[in-house]
């Protein structure tokens, strides 16, 4: 066919060219003399090779042209993928960054197919950073999906993290040991981290104490553990996990103000706010009583008061615990116990705030550490098994107060005045 075509326009070029000269053409005669008829079948047949060559050509292109704007679109898998791939986000990633890990991982076809997929879906852009567990050979909008995807309780469902959860009011030495039960690290390592808070990015003025007390030597970490849930990424070690709890502290005391107030309202350290809040922590059960709990402490401690000791069974117990003892309720505490002379958290003889936060204060604690509210009141005592606390002014309405809550199952000494 293309032999017929090529004679076709090769004729009627040669015909034009002639006639541009200004020839003739001679017909030839035909038998009989006549002149010889013009064979239109042969043009007509070579115009409907033309045409039909030119529609098949119309028509393929068509087909290519999807076929090549297919293979020029992001290649992209087409299933859910199989087995288990570890892809990292890092902080500022973006859509790009993500999808040049999953490429690398083995997730996702190509950088391209993801970027088309987050381009679609608004909610990629609160990737959160992290580890994720996915899958290889994953759609690129699938993967996507599993990276958004939460659980019924709103955590994501496949980023790989330790979670852990420290409670207020926890010591060092217990979430010391809860890190390493967790994170399956030596307790060790953890204790060893902790030796140096202020490598872990605590300001060394925090030590400083307005009250003529020593400070700790050396500075405990005792207090700037935050209690909170926290999620760590796999390979993290003792220092990185005690440092990220305490830029926690750092955020929520900076959110607070917390520094400013307790100096502005009481005159006072940060430290000597941090350890009453840690001490309200321990000693009230319900927030609204803290702030009233720190109240008494400043009073005792700073105002003119007998000793100007405090007289608390927790921070006796607190000794108790880091250096190996078992803590007491309140009413089993021996005399030999509450008065040791060794102990430096003896607050019954020794006079001020103790040396150190004995706990783990939450917002709460730091609140009322911050806004504790005028009063005469030197007392508090646990009135009742749910934890409320009562206060009081004079050592006989304390007197009465220990007789009630007696009678309401307290485990309490009573006094007879």
């Amino acid at each position: 066919m293309i032999d017929d075509l090529d004679l076709y326009f090769e004729d009627h070029d040669r015909g034009r060219s002639r006639h541009r000269r200004g020839a003739r053409v001679p017909q030839q005669a035909g038998r009989g003399g006549r002149p010889r008829k013009k064979k239109r079948g042969r043009s007509f047949l070579a115009l409907f090779f033309t045409l039909l060559l030119l529609g098949g050509l119309a028509g393929g292109g068509f087909v290519g042209y999807h076929k090549v704007k297919g293979m020029l679109g992001p290649k992209d898998f087409t299933g859910a993928g199989y087995g288990e791939a570890q892809v990292q986000v890092i902080k500022n990633d973006t859509a790009t960054d993500i999808a040049n890990a999953l490429f690398r991982a083995g997730v996702v076809k190509s950088a391209a197919a993801f970027v088309s997929a987050a381009t679609a879906n608004p909610k990629s852009k609160s990737i959160e950073v992290g580890y994720y567990k996915l899958r290889k050979q994953m759609k690129a909008s699938l993967a996507l999906d599993a990276m958004l995807a939460r659980d019924k309780d709103g955590a994501l469902a496949n980023k790989i993290s330790t979670k852990v959860t420290i409670p207020e009011g926890m010591i060092s030495k217990d979430i010391y040991a809860k890190l390493a039960e967790v994170t399956k690290l030596p307790v060790g390592d953890f204790v060893n981290a902790a030796k140096d808070p202020i490598g872990l990015g605590i300001p060394d003025w925090w030590f400083k104490r307005q009250d003529g007390k020593p400070q700790l030597n050396p500075p405990s970490l005792e207090g700037f553990l935050y209690p909170a849930t926290y999620e760590f990424e796999p390979g993290a070690d003792a220092k990185t996990i005690l440092g990220h709890m305490v830029e926690q502290f750092l955020a929520v005391t900076g959110e607070m103000k917390f520094v400013d107030t307790v100096q502005a309202s009481f005159g006072i350290s940060p430290y000597e706010g941090l350890i009453a809040a840690s001490i309200a922590q321990k000693e009230a059960m319900f927030a609204a009583d803290m702030p009233g709990v720190a109240r008494v402490l400043y009073n005792r401690a700073y105002k003119d008061y007998a000793c100007n000791c405090l007289g608390l069974d927790s921070t006796v117990n607190y000794w108790l615990i880091i250096s190996g003892q078992e803590a007491k309720e309140s009413g089993d505490l021996t005399n030999s116990q509450l008065h040791d002379p060794k102990n430096p958290y003896n607050t019954y003889d020794k006079a001020g705030l103790p040396p150190g936060p004995i706990s783990s204060p939450g917002k709460d604690a730091l609140t009322g550490a911050m806004t504790a509210p005028a009063s005469n009141n030197y007392y508090f005592l646990a009135i009742d098994t749910a934890g409320h606390t009562a206060f009081a002014s004079t050592y006989h309405q304390f007197c009465q107060l220990t007789k009630e809550a007696k009678r309401n199952g307290v485990n309490i000494g009573i006094c007879n005045a």
